[in-house]
């Protein structure tokens, strides 16, 4: 049954008039030639050790190498964080599959001939992921926490990497703090602008309104740039590290489509809860915090997960302040003339690792999505 299934499905998709056949028949052997000659020269043709020669300066930038264990702790932190938010969104057969992925990558560690310790550390690093997911999933009061839990790690891990001096961070790292920060403070700021694009009070409102009209109609490495050169202007005497001022452009820019997104969520909410709430003498800022916010954030929440990966994928424009993201890194790496014939490694890998983050990303918005809307269907029963 299984195999007549299958081929009923072929036809269907792939053989069901005369110019399906023919756009498969041209298709499905172009599409196994590319695989088979992008195979072969990935496993025999390319040469992978400059990867592992700048696998240090590609995932930590310049980062002092005495102070290396602060990025591994804070990797762990990160992971435990990541952990516990997912515990109760990610079913088991996701943390089998980030099992295998996170399997694949310390063997890969270890291929590239980056270090033992390399490859022991992300083991380490991914089965404190899935310790802190089967902890969440197991202690329904840490899941519970979770979100508490997680800040706690997220802040703690940025505070054993601020003593190192945010000009040596680099690489990957620089990406993933940027869209992580980036990502955590756009939410309360977001929230702040929505409801103030739906205050009573016309300054607020209009204020608002501009700001996040403002932000949409420009480009982000306008924002960026002009925080960059306005800090220096505006506060001469004070000396802000450049990864702060492109961090306060990032913020400043996806705010405003943050608050887009959970202004989204309150028009969702039924007019009725709120008229029942004043009914019964909630104020309004109660009214705000217990009843409309939460449910917004139910339907705002998946595409806002879809904006910290557009901030993950925008990153690279911090380059225009001199700072040296996961891409910037990459393209420095061939800049050094030992290195200029390996163009091909080098984009290769920085896909790998952007495709891997970007799926990690779209799959855990997906499974968001279903979470809340049965949250959402139960409620309404």
């Amino acid at each position: 049954m299984g195999i007549e299934n299958a081929v009923k499905r072929l036809k269907v998709n792939l053989f069901a008039t005369p110019f399906d056949t023919l756009l498969t028949a041209l298709v499905v052997p172009t599409l196994f030639w590319g695989i088979w000659t992008f195979c072969a020269w990935l496993l025999a043709v390319a040469q992978w050790h400059v990867i592992g020669q700048s696998a240090k300066v590609l995932m930590v930038g310049v980062f002092p190498a005495a102070e290396l264990w602060r990025v591994w702790v804070a990797a762990f932190l990160f992971a435990v964080a990541m952990g516990l938010l997912v515990s109760s969104i990610i079913p088991m057969r996701g943390l089998r599959a980030a099992s295998t992925v996170i399997g694949i990558l310390a063997v890969t560690a270890l291929a590239l001939q980056v270090s033992w310790s390399a490859g022991i550390n992300t083991f380490l690093v991914g089965s404190s992921l899935e310790c802190a997911w089967l902890l969440g999933q197991t202690l329904p009061r840490v899941r519970k926490l979770a979100g508490g839990l997680s800040l706690g790690a997220l802040g703690l891990a940025l505070y054993l990497l601020v003593p190192a001096g945010p000009a040596t961070w680099g690489g990957f790292l620089l990406s993933v703090l940027l869209t992580a920060i980036s990502a955590a403070l756009t939410i309360p700021i977001g929230a702040a602008l929505a409801f103030g694009r739906q205050s009573k009070i016309g300054s607020i409102r209009i204020l608002c309104t501009a700001y996040i009209e403002f932000m949409r109609a420009v480009p982000l490495i306008l924002v960026v740039y002009f925080i960059w050169i306005a800090f220096p202007l505006l506060l001469p005497s004070v000396p802000v590290p450049d990864v702060l001022r492109g961090l306060i452009g990032f913020v400043i820019f996806y705010s405003a489509f943050a608050a887009e997104y959970i202004r989204s969520g309150l028009q969702a909410v039924p007019r009725g809860q709120v008229e029942a709430s004043e009914a019964l003498g909630l104020s309004s800022w109660d009214i705000k915090i217990r009843i409309v916010g939460p449910q917004a954030m139910r339907v705002a929440l998946p595409g806002m997960v879809g904006n910290v990966l557009d901030i993950f994928n925008y990153a690279p424009l911090v380059f225009i302040i001199g700072l040296a993201d996961f891409l910037r890194v990459g393209q420095m790496i061939l800049a050094d003339p030992q290195n200029s014939d390996k163009v091909y490694e080098v984009y290769t890998f920085l896909f790998i690792v952007c495709f891997l983050v970007g799926s990690a990303v779209t799959y855990f918005a997906r499974h968001l999505e279903a979470h809340l809307s049965k949250g959402i269907s139960n409620e309404g029963r």
